[in-house]
């Protein structure tokens, strides 16, 4: 499903545990981290998709998480040039997202990735809050950085660590 503008519809899923780290999961077979994220189907809301992606991609049920909320709109990034099928009908020119925090409170034993049609990803492993604005591809670090400073405060009510310093000139830090 792709809307007028070209976006696909999307869910983002940011998993925190009680020390104020977040998972990044590994795309399978390559060295490349991200959050969780996945579509959203047509029959479906934004919170239905969440918690199926977050069974399909990591394994984890609704028992398994707390939801401390969610953007208040969509995000969006466009996808580079040499990503975008040209020959497909309607054109995807990048994903609009609804982020969703969420604390772990599961036991790390239910976390797989083998549960989905395709897996995605092959491990997992918390790192510090900003900490993934510098490990995701180039074209979602905005995105990621946007959904981080939004949802912060849901995670550190009394003030969240500070966001670390743009360096000039870095692609994907604007």
């Amino acid at each position: 499903m792709i809307d007028a503008d070209g976006f696909r519809p999307n869910v983002g899923i940011i998993l925190s545990n009680d020390h104020g780290q977040v998972m990044l999961a590994r795309r399978i077979g390559q060295n490349a981290w991200q959050f969780p994220q996945g579509g959203i189907r047509a029959s479906e809301s934004a919170e239905e998709a969440l918690f199926r992606e977050l069974g399909e991609e990591v394994g984890l049920s609704r028992d398994a998480v707390e939801v401390l909320g969610c953007t208040r709109g969509w995000l969006r990034y466009h996808l580079p040039r040499r990503f975008i099928r040209r020959h497909s009908q309607p054109r995807c020119i990048g994903q609009k997202q609804v982020w969703y925090m969420l604390r772990f409170v599961g036991d790390e034993s239910e976390l797989r990735f083998d549960l989905g049609e395709t897996p995605e990803f092959d491990s997992c492993r918390w790192v510090d809050y900003w900490r993934p604005v510098d490990e995701v591809i180039f074209f979602k670090r905005h995105v990621y950085r946007q959904a981080l400073e939004e949802l912060a405060p849901l995670l550190f009510p009394h003030g969240p660590p500070a966001p670390p310093q743009r360096r000039p000139g870095l692609r994907g830090n604007r």
